[in-house]
């Protein structure tokens, strides 16, 4: 395919790499000199020198034929006009890389609708996800996020002596925005009905917002849902931000060390139920007047990986029971993936790294887009863009005829995710989130695209 990269930092460097190793034909815009040059000398791509916001020279690029247009620099509104700019001359596709969360805030005004965007990436929060959902799911069984973040899958193995047990499903009155997807007991994967009974043992995934999850997983373990979970975030940045957004439960005790006294008090204006630390994580007199080492989580955040990975090796050393920490470097990303299991760091998220596989998702000549999978690849999930002539229109999901074991997890609109039920209908620009049997592809497919 054919595809626009404006941007050759960090992010659009290393996507542009990947996307040409896999085939696809790539032309890069750079307004700077220097990097211009790196970019012609190591990547297999076209490389223009310019503004990616001009109309000029994304004709130049050869935007009216291209396949996706992606916006990567590290200013939001170039990326926002570039996408708008290079929509009305053309490209099929666009994808603007933002940071700041306002843009991705509906409630006044919808950024991605009024420019005219197909999809807005912000790293941070991308980033964000992944070092929550660790915190989030305590069993350590598998989590997945669609539609960033809105919606979670949760894989949870039934304590024997949970409330949801004994008792036909339909009993237990699950709220509407919950489901279970399956059920595996011994060898046998299952989509469980009304009348099905939970026994001890049974995996199951459990489908719904991150918010539902929390409040409804002592339905199916033991596990103590009322004990409060001590995290410590070092560095007030988008990335801590976004996180403290995904802890906002009241079972999360959120502390945050940060040494900058103005980023200190906007934190604590926006959060006030969060306490702030004013100073330095890198004091170890500090993190031991703060008894940092009783934390559950200290989650390093800072822009600076030196620090990132010495204050979390300090935390360990203190007592805190889990670290996880953001990599900013490339050169750093693969030494840490390494050493990490014998530094004991539960995660190690790299920004460029998650939003290069966010935007892959979307890379693709196919009417869908395979997203995650389950059970050792033999069910996964798939992403459809319903179009205006779906056979599938103003139908409700009990009168589609899914095959056995597919299940409709997510329905996402221009503004919001949800997890469906039996009466919900589709419509034509809504993403579907379908959960199905790999060799059920075809057949599903069928149903919702022309």
């Amino acid at each position: 395919m054919k595809i626009i990269i404006a941007g050759a930092g960090d992010v659009g460097f290393f996507l542009c790499q990947v996307l040409s190793e896999d085939g696809h034909a790539v032309t890069m815009i750079e307004e700077q000199d220097a990097i211009a040059d790196e970019a012609e000398s190591s990547l297999d791509a076209r490389v223009i020198r310019g503004n990616g916001a001009s109309a000029r020279c994304l004709e130049k690029a050869g935007v009216s034929s291209c396949d996706f247009f992606i916006a990567m620099t590290a200013h939001d509104q170039l990326n926002i006009v570039a996408c708008s700019i290079a929509r009305k001359l053309g490209a099929k596709y666009t994808i603007a890389r933002v940071h700041d969360l306002i843009f991705s805030d509906n409630k006044r005004v919808n950024f991605q609708e009024y420019f005219h965007i197909d999809t807005l990436i912000n790293p941070e929060a991308l980033t964000a996800i992944e070092l929550a959902k660790h915190v989030r799911n305590p069993e350590r069984m598998a989590v997945e996020d669609f539609a960033r973040g809105q919606i979670e899958l949760q894989e949870i193995v039934t304590s024997p002596s949970a409330k949801a047990l004994g008792k036909p499903l339909k009993e237990i009155r699950l709220p509407s925005s919950l489901k279970i997807g399956y059920l595996v007991r011994g060898e046998t994967l299952a989509v469980p009905t009304a009348d099905t009974v939970l026994e001890a043992g049974d995996k199951i995934t459990v489908i719904g917002t991150p918010e539902l999850l929390l409040a409804n997983r002592k339905l199916f373990t033991n596990e103590d849902s009322s004990s409060t979970i001590r995290v410590v975030l070092n560095g007030a940045t988008e990335t801590a931000i976004s996180v403290i957004r995904r802890l906002s439960n009241y079972r999360f005790k959120i502390r945050v060390i940060e040494p900058d006294l103005k980023k200190c008090k906007d934190i604590a204006e926006a959060f006030p139920n969060v306490t702030v630390i004013n100073g330095s994580a890198t004091s170890l007199r500090l993190l031991e007047e703060e008894q940092i080492g009783s934390a559950d989580y200290f989650i390093s955040c800072t822009k600076d990986d030196e620090e990132n990975v010495m204050t979390c090796l300090q935390a360990k050393k203190l007592g805190v029971k889990y670290v996880e920490l953001v990599i900013n470097k490339p050169d750093y990303e693969q030494v840490l993936q390494n050493i990490s299991g014998f530094l004991d760091i539960r995660a190690a998220v790299s920004p460029r790294k998650v939003t290069v596989n966010e935007i892959k998702k979307y890379i693709t000549n196919k009417d869908f887009i395979a997203i995650g999978e389950l059970k050792g690849g033999t069910v996964e999930f798939i992403e459809f863009k319903i179009p205006e002539n779906s056979p599938c229109l103003s139908k409700k999901l009990r009168d589609l005829k899914l095959p056995p074991a597919c299940i409709v997890a997510a329905i996402v609109d221009e503004l919001k995710a949800k997890v469906p039920n039996a009466d919900d209908e589709i419509k034509a620009g809504d993403r579907i989130i379908v959960i199905l049997e790999k060799d059920k592809r075809r057949e599903v497919a069928q149903m919702f695209l022309p």
